[in-house]
């Protein structure tokens, strides 16, 4: 059998001699021996279905470093027919699980990808789950209204799934074999649940295939004469252990592997101006861009400083008209640039809001742009209002303009020293123009608009991966604060979240609001609101929390301030209300507990979660302790007075800082034992293991 590759953990066979059966290639353990076979992609091309099982695959090219311990390698082979598969697999030095994707090409120009059936007719890989005890889907884009928020999701995948060949939609897949192995496929793309665009197709027998549902391509998309098909791309994983184990390898692999945008995964600590742009609304009566300006910003930027927040965001309208993104000379007399040289001052990062859709309609970026103007059933999409500024039209992403807006971005980077970029009201839905890349005239507006769909999320990636290639240091968050949108692996591939607005509203409650009222619940300072913050931490177990940023209050009283900074520092690192009404000791309060968690936060973020409780239980407990050095945090939070006993998983650092009502011992095997004592309801203590203080 030839090995063309190898890590620590596997060895890639390409040359369609695995064990399984029928797969084209595969991951061979070097630790057991075990082999876990890849079955070809099948493609219907100019009508019929063409698969790829008999083909051998040569390596063409690579290694190339795409990032620090993660190469490229690519592999090819044709058929009889001069139709070529690419095979592109990404493999990371210290990690089990691999991405890939592949590439169809065809020798004659006029080969299309086609739908006989008029659905989709593509199959990504598949993969044999027979010997699996227990199988496991993952979700990611499940929205619970309770929260208003997407959670994560696990559910047991049952053989009488498998039996009457339903069809999970994932988008990760995970088993457990009773010899001790552990299987993981997965895909990257996006959508909420249940609308699949890719989804497993199971099979008696434990077979499990990934395939195409909808929108993955359109009816007589080209292959030939110089163009190709890529798909998105997939993931597989084999170990030695349990599913807890993969757990622990794919959250690694997510925080170090899969992207090559590093500076996304980081865990700083950032603040946005939103929050009292609302209050000001809501509570103050004045407009939500009343409070957008210089002298302001300025202030806030003193506060932020003093509170340890190194990213500082300045929501919507900071711009003049949506599109150009100028910076409004009205409300910042020299275009941001005190600002900029105000957060220099103080070490810390600018950021700025974007809807990416929209484009002002006297904006110089609409014009030579209005066919990218997005349109439905053929009608073009009326301008609205853009929270108090011009109206604008909505722009489609999956046409010329994506390159047009990454333009935008890449100026403002050389022009403002903007590197962090908040994108927000980004739907997955609403364009059906046959102009655009998602369809032609020849395609119905239902195909087009699938094709949209499933296209938007790799239209973002795009843009992102270009502004990082320019400039290394940007971030890009996409808000997912509401449903249906572009929500899985697929943009945590370039980027990271923006999770929880300010949670449910009072109609996710059936309560009435009154009229001209702020429509959220959680508004407030203390400890219910991040209650609702924390319950996504589950997704901590699959994907690391510093990948959705969720924002907590910092108002007075203390008791709030504990609670929400002992929040934060689990991973969410989001921080935004009134700054200026805050008080002096309650800024100096924030700032030394975060000057605590900045000594250990890589380390928390490395660590595996352990979770106790719940949210609005007694106790919830979170131990993020880096095993390789016992460094990182224990938090616990409780709505009743009393004391609880906890005993850590793993052996932490003898050094430690606590807050007083915390007693600290070891066991003989150096776990930490500890007492802790609320005396009152809705509080936090907060331990950071690994130092001895807070400053």
């Amino acid at each position: 059998m030839q090995v063309q590759l190898q890590n620590r953990f596997f060895r890639l066979l390409t040359d369609g001699e695995t064990a399984d059966n029928g797969a084209l290639w595969g991951i061979q353990l070097v630790s057991t021996g075990k082999t876990l076979g890849i079955e070809a992609p099948s493609f219907e091309i100019d009508g019929k279905v063409r698969a790829f099982a008999g083909i051998r695959l040569a390596h063409a090219n690579g290694p190339t470093m795409i990032s620090p311990g993660v190469a490229e390698h690519v592999f090819a082979g044709s058929d009889s027919d001069g139709y070529l598969l690419q095979l592109t697999v990404r493999v990371a030095d210290d990690n089990p699980v691999l991405r890939f994707k592949y590439r169809i090409s065809s020798a004659n120009a006029d080969s299309r990808l086609s739908k006989t059936s008029g659905k989709d007719k593509l199959s990504y890989m598949a993969v044999s789950f027979e010997e699996a005890s227990k199988v496991t889907e993952v979700r990611l884009s499940e929205f619970n209204e309770l929260l208003h928020s997407f959670v994560l999701a696990e559910h047991e995948v049952r053989d009488s799934a498998f039996e009457n060949r339903l069809c999970p939609m994932g988008p990760i897949l995970v088993g457990e074999t009773s010899d001790g192995h552990a299987i993981l496929t997965a895909y990257e793309h996006g959508s909420q649940v249940p609308d699949a665009y890719v989804a497993y197709q199971l099979e008696p027998g434990g077979h499990a295939r990934l395939e195409a549902v909808k929108g993955n391509y359109y009816t007589g998309q080209p292959i030939g004469g110089g163009r190709q098909y890529e798909t998105i791309w997939l993931q597989a994983a084999l170990i030695e252990g349990d599913e807890k184990t993969l757990a622990r390898h794919y959250r690694s692999f997510v925080l170090h592997a899969m992207s090559p945008n590093a500076e996304s995964r980081k865990p700083y600590i950032y603040y946005n101006t939103w929050a009292f742009q609302e209050r000001n609304k809501f509570w103050n009566g004045k407009t939500y861009l009343d409070s957008m300006k210089e002298e302001r910003i300025l202030a806030e930027i003193d506060v932020a400083h003093r509170m340890g927040i190194e990213v500082f965001v300045i929501d919507t309208g900071w711009y003049v008209k949506t599109g150009d993104w100028e910076a409004n000379r009205q409300r910042f007399s020299d275009g941001l640039k005190s600002v900029k040289e105000k957060l220099d001052s103080c070490g810390m990062k600018l950021g700025l809001w974007f809807d990416p859709l929209a484009a002002g309609i006297t904006s110089r970026i609409l014009q030579g742009s209005e066919s990218s103007i997005i349109s439905w059933q053929g009608r073009k999409n009326e301008p609205r209002e853009i929270w108090e500024t011009e109206k604008s039209y909505k722009m489609c992403l999956v046409s010329e303009y994506k390159e047009v807006f990454a333009d935008e971005l890449i100026r403002l980077v050389r022009e403002l020293g903007v590197t962090y970029f908040k994108w927000d009201a980004i739907g997955q839905y609403g364009c059906s123009d046959p102009s655009h890349h998602h369809g032609t005239e020849a395609n119905s507006d239902e195909e087009r608009a699938d094709c949209y769909a499933f296209s938007i999320g790799r239209a973002m990636s795009d843009i992102v991966d270009r502004l990082c290639s320019v400039c290394p240091e940007a971030i890009v968050d996409f808000d997912i604060t509401e449903g249906h949108r572009y929500v899985g692996l697929g943009f945590l591939s370039s980027g990271k979240y923006f999770l929880i607005n300010n949670g449910p509203y009072y109609h996710n409650y059936d309560i009435p609001c009154p009229e001209d009222k702020w429509i959220n619940i959680f508004v407030y300072p203390g400890a219910a609101r991040p209650w609702i913050c924390r319950t996504p931490l589950t997704f901590d177990k699959w994907i690391p929390s510093v990948l959705f940023l969720t924002h907590y209050l910092p108002d007075d009283p203390e008791d709030s301030q504990i609670v929400n900074v002992a929040s934060l520092i689990l991973g969410q690192n989001g921080i935004w209300g009134d700054l200026l009404s805050v008080s002096d000791s309650g800024v100096h309060l924030i700032g030394e507990l975060l000057s605590g968690y900045k000594k250990v936060r890589d380390d928390i973020t490395e660590a595996y979660p352990v979770i106790v409780g719940s949210p609005g239980g007694s106790p919830e407990i979170y131990e993020k302790i880096n095993r390789a050095n016992g460094r990182g945090a224990i938090v616990a939070f409780s709505n009743e007075a009393g004391t609880y006993t906890y005993v850590t998983e793993s052996a932490p650092s003898r050094e430690h800082w606590t807050q007083e009502g915390v007693s600290i011992r070891y066991d003989d095997r150096g776990r930490a034992v500890l007492e802790l004592e609320f005396t009152k309801r809705g509080s936090a203590k907060i331990v950071y293991f690994g130092i001895d203080g807070l400053i």
